[in-house]
């Protein structure tokens, strides 16, 4: 191989020297020879022969310098097909000489969110920083590709004296070059990265992939666990890599069987205790380990990469649910669901939501859409925010989920179309008790009085938390105190049983004045 490289090495300068203007320089002392040597028909030869030498030299010069540009094209990265062929000959000089090597992936973090508020200019501006940082700090025998905008792949050069501590060594050095501030319209901005690297020595060996592959599990296994987080492929990192894997399929299967639905928390009027809608809450009925609630399966769910086949799941359900309610002529308005970020990044949501609510002749109007505080502070023209405005264009009811812990402005509730606000359990909690919760709850509802959008009480878990809440204005509650989340055939017998208490109850007087 080193020697097929050095004849290589030996072309290329004698390419080099050959097609370069230095060449013409010797044409004369050349002519001159073969005239000196064999007379003038050795002169004829050589003037015949001396151009087709530059010609071809001056080819092969030319096709060498195209490799060259396949190899590392002019952004300091190589592509990527040829640093996975380099990659591959570093494995197998590995694995023949007893050195070591390194394959290291590095992930900017929070990199979708940036590109949310900053759009594609100062992504483009952060990458490209990203890019040059990193080719400052890795040698010039080591080899790097880009492999996604925010994910760049390091080989590093085989040695002896490569081990895990130079290795995070390494790691350390990327991570303080890459989070150093970069200037974006004048202002220093931070980003972190984390970093997965897996030491050949540490994987099996059997082809080059599965080193690749260790890799990818020791970032995922940093991304886990950060930002800023450095991780080293193990057999540990193996074994929970090979328990996500089945996770990933069960979860997958247990969205296709029905084991993930949703059950369905109810939300009543503190006007006239009437049921004015039911909130859909996943639930995985696992048939070994029971009820699982979502703070168990969710964040599995996006690091896999499933949240939309999870929000069509859940749609689905939630919406065979309001068609059954109405089949048994039981009142319920609306269906509260949540959208997660995925799921209102893609581009067809809304066709694809349209044909969901015909399909079970729903209007538009029966459906809730159940968004975080934080999409609010994105971008006008971003995609989640056209998306957003569109289901309140076509006539969805827009609920701004867990308000006051995130970063709404009023202007963003007025341009979005909220058509309710739902004040987290955070205020609720113990308002009845706490006077400094019961200011901040009542400021929440005169502001949005004033705004003229409903609101709803999360959290409701006393028979004093009801009470203030209707006392203070607030329209609707929701919580234990109200009911349990609860699968849908259990939801019709408790309407029944709340219909019941409702009549005859007395009604709560709201405070009226300032």
């Amino acid at each position: 191989m080193w020697k097929h490289i050095k004849f290589e090495r030996v072309l290329d300068v004698l390419a080099s020297v050959l097609s370069g203007p230095a060449a013409l320089a010797f044409v004369p002392a050349i002519s001159l020879a073969a005239f000196w040597i064999g007379g003038e028909r050795t002169l004829v030869v050589a003037a015949l022969a001396l151009p087709l030498i530059f010609a071809g030299a001056a080819t092969f010069d030319a096709r060498a310098n195209r490799q060259l540009q396949r190899r590392n094209p002019p952004g300091g990265m190589m592509a990527i097909d040829s640093f996975y062929n380099e990659l591959e000959g570093m494995f197998k000089k590995v694995v023949t000489d007893g050195a070591d090597s390194a394959c290291l992936l590095i992930a900017l973090d929070d990199y979708s969110d940036f590109l949310d508020l900053h759009g594609n200019s100062a992504a483009n501006h952060l990458t490209d920083q990203f890019v040059s940082r990193i080719l400052s700090v890795i040698r010039t025998q080591d080899i790097a590709t880009r492999l996604e905008p925010n994910k760049i792949a390091i080989g590093l050069h085989s040695s002896h004296q490569l081990d895990l501590e130079a290795c995070i060594q390494m790691a350390g050095r990327i991570q303080a070059v890459v989070e150093e501030p970069f200037t974006l319209n004048g202002a220093g901005v931070y980003v972190s990265c984390s970093i997965g690297f897996s030491l050949l020595s540490s994987v099996p060996k059997v082809q080059y992939e599965d080193w690749v592959d260790a890799a990818k599990a020791a970032l995922g296994e940093a991304q886990r666990n950060g930002p800023s987080t450095i991780r080293a492929f193990s057999s540990e990192t193996q074994r929970r890599s090979r328990i996500r894997a089945n996770l990933r399929k069960e979860f997958e299967d247990a969205l296709d069987n029905g084991e993930i639905r949703p059950w369905f928390q109810p939300q009543i009027s503190t006007d006239t205790g009437r049921v004015t809608g039911f909130e859909a809450l996943a639930r995985w009925e696992h048939p070994q380990k029971g009820v699982l609630s979502p703070q168990v399966f969710l964040p599995f769910a996006e690091q896999a990469e499933l949240m939309e086949k999870f929000g069509q799941t859940m749609r689905h359900h939630a919406f065979a649910a309001m068609r059954d309610w109405d089949r048994a002529a039981v009142v319920v308005p609306r269906i509260g669901v949540n959208f997660s970020s995925d799921e209102l990044r893609d581009p067809a949501l809304i066709d694809r939501l349209k044909w969901e609510l015909d399909q079970n002749d729903l209007t538009p109007d029966r459906l809730a859409v159940e968004v975080l505080e934080t999409v609010f502070s994105r971008r006008p023209d971003d995609v989640i925010t056209r998306n957003v405005t569109s289901m309140a264009k076509l006539g969805c009811c827009i609920d701004l989920d867990d308000f006051g812990t995130g970063h709404a402005s009023i202007a963003s509730i007025k341009r979005f179309d909220v058509s309710r606000i739902k004040i987290d359990r955070s205020f609720v909690a113990k308002a009845d008790r706490d006077a400094s919760q019961q200011q901040l709850v009542s400021a929440i509802l005169t502001m949005a009085e004033r705004l003229n959008v409903e609101t709803l009480a999360e959290g409701v878990e006393t028979q004093g938390e009801h009470a203030l809440m209707a006392q203070l204005g607030c329209d609707h509650v929701q919580g234990f105190g109200i009911g349990k989340p609860m699968p849908f055939e259990k939801t019709l017998d408790w309407i029944a049983a709340h219909q019941n208490k409702v009549n005859g109850m007395p009604k709560i007087g709201r405070k009226t004045g300032p």
